[in-house]
């Protein structure tokens, strides 16, 4: 079993407080690049609080589509997706240059999140714009599926996720956002969910949504129970 566990939170999409959810116990933060959420300034903005805190920096390239925050499955081929993806690590790296910071890992955001995961192309496209920008980032995704198979295949370097705040289908997938039992609210569930997951060594890292309104009630409580098992906290990435 693992002894150490990273924290990552999703953020920079302009919902929540930020600064407060970074403070907060995380090790790793995963900042939107302007296409599901963010913009200029609050890659920034995003990049400088990292900095101030300490945490890792990832980017979080998700589709095109703000309406529907990223979380609506589009058509897109292979190669607009690889074009998208980069131009969207490009965006971050700026703002992260100037705050003296490495972009070390990067994680797909929301439905490319999932259609990636079943989709070896979108997978393989991917990864290739991150080759392309930060060749030694990591690729956080899924603890089974095509993004860590097509990881493995291109020679990334792979982190399992888990969730804090969102619930399981009996086959490890997750329950979509649009049925009512998709989101954990409860902290007694939070907790008990992060301990199997930290304690079947499948995972390497855990995450709370930045727009959940329990994000940081929740990474809070599952902090302290993770603790008080053992665990350390710190980024792999």
């Amino acid at each position: 079993m693992l002894t150490s566990i990273d924290l990552n939170a999703d953020v920079g999409e302009g919902v929540g407080d930020d600064e407060s959810l970074i403070s907060s116990g995380i090790t790793s933060a995963n900042v939107a690049c302007g296409a599901h959420a963010g913009d200029e300034a609050t890659m920034r903005d995003s990049c400088a609080v990292v900095r101030r805190h300490g945490v890792a920096l990832g980017a979080h390239p998700g589709y095109e589509d703000r309406k529907y925050f990223g979380r609506r499955s589009l058509a897109i081929t292979p190669e607009a997706l690889r074009v998208s993806v980069k131009a969207q690590i490009w965006r971050l790296m700026q703002p992260a240059t100037e705050a003296g910071l490495k972009i070390v890992h990067v994680k797909p955001h929301g439905a490319l999140y999932h259609d990636g995961n079943k989709a070896r192309g979108l997978a393989e496209a991917f990864i290739a714009a991150m080759q392309m920008v930060v060749p030694d980032a990591r690729l956080v995704g899924p603890p089974e599926g095509a993004w860590r198979e097509a990881a493995r295949q291109q020679g990334v370097r792979f982190v399992a996720e888990g969730f804090i705040d969102r619930r399981y289908r009996v086959d490890g997938t997750l329950v979509p956002r649009a049925e009512p039992a998709a989101i954990i609210t409860s902290e007694d569930e939070a907790i008990w969910q992060s301990l199997a997951l930290a304690r079947s060594g499948r995972v390497q890292t855990l995450c709370v949504h930045g727009d959940g309104a329990e994000s940081r009630r929740l990474l809070a409580a599952a902090r302290r129970a993770l603790r008080s098992e053992g665990f350390s906290f710190s980024s792999p990435l």
